[in-house]
């Protein structure tokens, strides 16, 4: 049963949405990392379909040190920093780890907009923690969000396969950065698979944005998500 959980992240509470596969037992685990609207419910429906297929899932809001003063999307991102995205998923993953209901095995990260981004920057800066990475149209990969140095720097450290799903219309990432990541990827000899789509832009399998959302794109890039994580983490089980 899907559920909030309230975890202490450097002595202040950050909420985890959580949910596990019917029955308890072993189970590979999942960080997802929110889009810019934070944990709506479509990042809530994400969890709960990894869930259902076999997965621990677990999402933390990365929002949880800023006022509640309403700013909007584009000011809550901007005061984001990738060290402390860092301590949130190390937690995360204590937590995971720690579950009474469930035994967590080997661990994937995935992320959707700036959760694509976020997820670039963690398949370089914690390599050792996953055996995949799924990238959904990750914008700003190559700029730092603070004092560190951008995901598209730590290419060089990542070590788990990586999965990405791009739309031809998006203007960030466009096509140029993805041909540029791509092409750092291969040259770094990093095991990847890039999935582009036609008619498609930025967030286009969130189906809460009537605008942006593609069903069959959405349909497609998520069960390739799906087959990616089957070979990656129940096939090496």
């Amino acid at each position: 049963m899907a559920r909030w959980d309230t975890i202490q992240v450097e002595g202040q509470p950050m909420r985890v949405y959580l949910d596990a596969p019917a029955g308890g037992g072993a189970a590979p685990g999942i960080v997802v990392i929110q889009h810019g609207p934070g944990l709506d419910r479509f990042m809530e429906d994400r969890v709960e379909d990894l869930a259902r297929h076999g997965y621990v899932a677990a999402a933390p809001d990365l929002y949880h040190r800023q006022p509640q003063d309403g700013a909007d999307m584009m000011t809550r991102m901007g005061r984001l920093r990738d060290k402390e995205i860092l301590v949130d998923v190390d937690a995360t993953i204590a937590h995971l780890r720690s579950l009474k209901d469930a035994r967590v095995g080997g661990l994937a990260v995935l992320g959707f907009c700036m959760g694509g981004r976020v997820t670039y920057m963690l398949a370089g800066a914690r390599p050792a923690a996953w055996r995949a990475a799924g990238v959904f149209y990750g914008g700003n990969i190559m700029k730092p969000w603070g004092d560190v140095p951008a995901p598209f720097e730590l290419t060089k450290q990542i070590a788990c396969p990586v999965v990405g799903f791009f739309g031809l219309d998006d203007t960030n990432p466009s096509p140029a950065d993805v041909d540029r990541i791509d092409a750092e990827l291969s040259r770094l000899g990093k095991t990847h698979e890039f999935h582009r789509y036609e008619g498609a832009g930025h967030a286009f399998l969130n189906f809460s944005n009537a605008e942006r959302y593609r069903p069959e794109p959405a349909k497609d890039a998520w069960a390739k998500m799906l087959g990616f994580l089957e070979r990656q983490l129940k096939g090496a089980a």
